[in-house]
């Protein structure tokens, strides 16, 4: 897709982040949980303090996919003692890669996983890691194509519900 900026998002920006963070989760994953689940995560999961915290972080870093200045997707990533697992500092995780679904297939989600894995080439680790969904198989896909591999399972409570995550890595060296 022409025309995508890439821009890291800042503490002044958090209204933004919150409101394109809620409404992708939403469109990704309302369809397979409840709705009492989903009210609770998408308040506690982005919540104000939550996304401030995160942002202050510096071992954690958020870019906006920007069409004609309209926040269309994001990208968060975490290294060292940020990482949401593992915390070796030679790994990079990928917290989420997130497009509204008007822009599905547009290659916005592979802009934004570029960005990860030039940070990734620039912070010189030697993989990087992520969980996906069991039951997301678009994304399941995405990463596979994108020469992710799977290593373990993990658990994400998403408010009451346990679902299993199928975690994925890349090598970089």
């Amino acid at each position: 897709m022409e025309n995508i900026e890439l821009r890291r998002v800042t503490v002044n920006e958090l209204d933004q982040l919150q409101k394109i963070g809620r409404q992708t989760f939403s469109e990704t994953f309302s369809s397979g949980n409840s709705e009492e689940n989903m009210k609770k995560y998408l308040e506690e999961g982005f919540s104000t303090k939550k996304l401030e915290a995160e942002l202050a972080n510096k071992n954690s870093e958020f870019y906006f996919a920007l069409l004609a200045n309209k926040v269309i997707g994001y990208v968060k990533v975490n290294f060292g003692q940020s990482q949401t697992e593992i915390k070796d500092e030679n790994t990079l995780e990928i917290e989420r890669i997130y497009v509204l679904k008007e822009f599905h297939g547009k290659r916005v989600g592979q802009f934004l996983y570029e960005k990860a894995i030039e940070i990734s080439k620039h912070k010189g680790v030697d993989y990087v890691w992520l969980g996906v969904w069991e039951e997301n198989p678009r994304a399941l896909r995405f990463y596979e194509k994108n020469g992710f591999v799977e290593f373990d399972r993990h658990i994400f409570k998403l408010g009451n519900d346990e679902q299993t995550d199928i975690m994925m890595k890349l090598q970089m060296k």
